[in-house]
């Protein structure tokens, strides 16, 4: 509009910049069916030469070309059809005003000046608009990943100056060890039939009851999944929120133990909202990230992980030590199965105080329990058919309400407004004859205990024969010295309990 006389040259130049930009992400797209997206460049970054040959060769078809070809020619036609626009110089400015405007200031000033966001969250809501298009998509994903990673090299950086843990002792050391511990997400006990729930949403782990150990009265934290992950994985807790970055991990603990670490997740990798869970995916020796979406709303189903930790388990080294990241039940619910898992179709087994849309959430939400029962038991038949010393357990980061609390209007989590469904979490326990040789692993008169996941280090550590001078029995849920606390949820600054002895 305002150079019509270079129309051609201006629309050619252009053309060729979203061309060119454009087949990177038309090819990952042809690969994976999704958006390309700043986790992809993580991957891409973190991945050598001789990788990237091998994945061009693997995924590389034939195909493709035809689509690039197709893409081109496209493009092209395009560009012939481009005609400059009759308008006077005044109204070309008007115009160009009118469309920077509405894309750019008016939106721009609305979170700034309007709804009062500082600029750093009305810089990324910008860029959350800029980046489905091309050529921002790399531009954009680009400067996140840049970002995020520079502060996870911060977060790594701290980590690594810590001292290891005083005098940690392995009463199993020498013997080989297989230790896995699965992660899931959203998924509230009570909507599962291994915990009495009325609709058989967990038949598989139903009919392993036998082999597992079963936690009735665990609670999380935080409804949030990296807070309440921070404390699952280190020594910080409700009390002591800041020890995050001031003692040494799990993770550390595991390495420093002697074991080879593995992280394998189905989650998001390197988004704002996950620097802090890939900077613990860092801490490991080898990392496995199945999940490059761009949005979370994406079909990135978890039997992903399947195959890397088939990987791992073969792996030849003799004490192994890997955690599992799962999807599980993230909203939104209808998402996280597929169509053969959608078994829950109608209000059968429902109450009658639910309306229609509310008996559609609640199914979709229990067809992503059936799927993640059928993600954990397959998990423990692969890890149980290596007949080799090993244990596995399964907890969920958070629970959800999904209009489980009376008057039944709650769906998700509000940590102002807490309910048993947003924190009541499964704790499983499954282990190999191997393991239960020699092993103290008679927990039946532990699995009502009441229970917090923030001291879940000290129980981990406990099932891993692991001791050292820090070492709290009374915070350990399958230790004989346990000792009821107060189970206390929600932020440093607004504890409430929901258990006092």
């Amino acid at each position: 509009m305002l150079f019509p006389k270079k129309t051609k040259l201006i629309s050619g130049v252009i053309g060729i910049i979203l061309w060119a930009s454009s087949l990177l992400s038309l090819g990952y797209f042809c690969i994976y069916g999704q958006e390309f997206s700043q986790s992809v460049l993580f991957i891409m970054f973190e991945s050598n030469t001789a990788e990237s040959s091998e994945y061009v060769a693997q995924y590389f078809k034939w195909w493709m070309m035809l689509v690039f070809i197709a893409h081109t020619f496209v493009a092209y036609m395009l560009w012939r059809r481009v005609q400059p626009i009759a308008l006077s110089q005044k109204n070309a400015l008007i115009f160009s005003s009118v469309i920077l405007a509405l894309t750019i200031a008016i939106p721009t000033f609305k979170d700034y000046v309007i709804k009062g966001k500082s600029w750093e969250d009305t810089v990324d809501k910008l860029q959350i608009r800029l980046e489905p298009a091309e050529p921002w998509q790399l531009v954009v994903g680009y400067l996140q990943y840049s970002e995020q990673l520079n502060n996870m090299q911060s977060l790594l950086a701290q980590n690594s100056k810590l001292p290891p843990i005083k005098n940690l002792k392995d009463k199993y050391e020498g013997l080989p060890s297989t230790l896995v511990l699965v992660l899931g997400e959203s998924t509230n006990r009570q909507h599962m039939s291994l915990y009495g729930y009325n609709r058989p949403t967990t038949p598989k782990l139903d009919k392993m009851k036998d082999q597992l150990s079963v936690f009735n009265n665990v609670i999380s934290a935080r409804p949030y999944t990296i807070e309440a992950l921070e404390q699952v994985l280190t020594f910080a807790d409700q009390e002591h929120t800041d020890l995050v970055l001031k003692k040494p991990s799990l993770m550390n603990m595991m390495k420093q133990a002697g074991y080879k670490t593995y992280w394998i997740t189905n989650q998001q990798t390197i988004t704002k909202r996950n620097t802090m869970l890939t900077t613990f995916s860092k801490q490991m020796d080898v990392q496995h990230y199945m999940n490059n979406s761009r949005a979370q709303n994406s079909r990135e189903y978890d039997a992903n992980v399947f195959e890397p930790f088939q990987e791992a388990l073969n792996d030849e080294a003799p004490r192994k030590f890997i955690i599992i990241h799962l999807l599980g039940t993230h909203m939104k619910y209808n998402y996280r199965y597929p169509p053969a898992f959608e078994q829950f179709k109608d209000n059968a087994g429902l109450s009658d105080v639910y309306d229609g849309h509310q008996v559609e959430v609640i199914n979709t939400y229990d067809n992503a329990v059936l799927y993640n029962d059928y993600v954990i038991s397959h998990l423990i038949e692969t890890l149980s058919a290596k007949n080799n010393r090993s244990l596995m357990v399964y907890m969920s980061d958070h629970g959800e309400d999904v209009y489980d609390t009376p008057p039944h209007q709650m769906l998700g989590r509000n940590e102002g407004k807490p309910t048993l469904a947003m924190y009541a979490v499964p704790l499983i326990m499954w282990q190999s004859s191997a393991w239960k040789n020699g092993t103290n692993t008679n927990f039946e008169n532990f699995v009502n205990r009441p229970y917090s996941t923030s001291h879940f280090i000290y129980t981990w550590a406990d099932l891993a024969g692991l001791s050292f001078d820090e070492f709290d029995a009374t915070k350990s849920l399958v230790n004989p010295a346990f000792t009821e606390r107060p189970v206390w949820v929600g932020s440093s600054d607004n504890k409430k309990f929901f258990h006092q002895p």
